[in-house]
């Protein structure tokens, strides 16, 4: 049974307990153990995970040990943040020098892909892909509301971006939210893994874990129709026990997607269709943008990997070289 917060503070020591945070707003956690007791915990003074200065070093996903409170509406303390096996991080909007964890100890990653309502920016799919391959999580890319694409164009369109990523080596899935009959494919998915989505506001988060598990009735709201862009539902970081199985971490819409953590010469190795090539360019340390025999680009020009894909990754490099 969760345990309310008070405002007193916690006392200086008392017994530990190891659970998984599931929401994490601001300075407070929500955290749940194996046997399923829920408390909200704060954390206690400033610590930093793993070297990374981040402006949130408790994040959903992950497994910390906490002091239990000592009083009935006592929060507890998060002590400790156990080692990950991974997570998802951006760089910090307002402070650039740090990273926003995303999520924590995730076994695959959703990226929900909209065409129309609102259309999602290559450039932001393909640094949601860079960050997941970065840190070894596997992505789904779910294509939504592919109800709304009419005439040939948007047929046209969806069957390039399919294509695109499907040669990326990535599994793409045209879908909407509001068809029963995706709900198994989507099910399928989650099930028995914790899960991350992410995707731009309004592109269906929200409606696809309700798709997926209507006892959720999480909140949604419609595209704005002034801006053709979506609205936050989602104000914080949440997980959801599934009653098919598995667990989904739901986020604010993202964006922007700031990479960090890694340099130019790491680039195309998070480009699985560029990794695949790279000992088949002539130079060893090829930037993949002037040099003669280069491997990727050749492959470019043959059609073998998308252009939008590397047009981003020529930004991402510029982006790189100038911090």
């Amino acid at each position: 049974m969760a345990r309310k917060k008070k405002k007193s503070a916690p006392p200086a020591d008392g017994p530990l307990s190891q659970g998984r945070v599931t929401r994490s707003l601001g300075a407070s956690s929500r955290v749940e153990t194996e046997q399923g007791e829920v408390y909200e915990c704060i954390v206690r003074g400033r610590f930093r995970i793993e070297g990374l200065r981040s402006t949130n070093p408790v994040a959903v996903g992950d497994e910390v040990r906490f002091m239990l409170p000592s009083q009935e509406g006592e929060p507890g303390v998060i002590t400790e943040v156990l080692p990950r096996k991974n997570y998802l991080l951006r760089q910090a909007i307002s402070q650039t020098h740090k990273v926003h964890i995303l999520a924590a100890n995730v076994d695959a990653a959703i990226l929900l892909y909209t065409l129309k309502e609102p259309a999602t920016a290559p450039g932001f799919a393909d640094r949601f892909l860079v960050v997941a391959e970065a840190y070894h999580i596997p992505v789904y890319i779910l294509i939504n509301k592919v109800d709304l694409l009419e005439g040939p164009d948007d047929q046209a369109q969806l069957a390039e971006i399919t294509n695109t990523y499907r040669k990326a080596g990535y599994p793409v899935h045209p879908i909407s939210a509001h068809r029963a009959e995706d709900r198994a494919l989507v099910i399928a998915l989650l099930q028995d893994k914790i899960s991350f989505i992410g995707g731009h506001s309004g592109a269906g988060k929200s409606t696809l874990i309700n798709l997926v598990d209507p006892s959720l009735d999480l909140k949604t709201r419609e595209i704005s129709d002034a801006s053709g862009k979506g609205r936050h539902t989602t104000t914080y970081a949440e997980m959801h026990a599934l009653a098919p199985g598995g667990y989904i971490i739901d986020s604010p819409g993202i964006k922007e997607l700031g990479i960090t953590g890694f340099d130019t010469s790491d680039l195309s190795h998070y480009y699985p269709e560029m990794r695949d090539r790279l000992h088949d360019c002539r130079f060893s340390n090829c930037t993949h943008r002037a040099e003669p025999g280069c491997a990727i680009k050749a492959a470019v020009a043959a059609g073998e990997i998308g252009g939008t894909r590397y047009a981003s990754y020529l930004r991402m490099m510029e982006e790189l070289e100038q911090r």
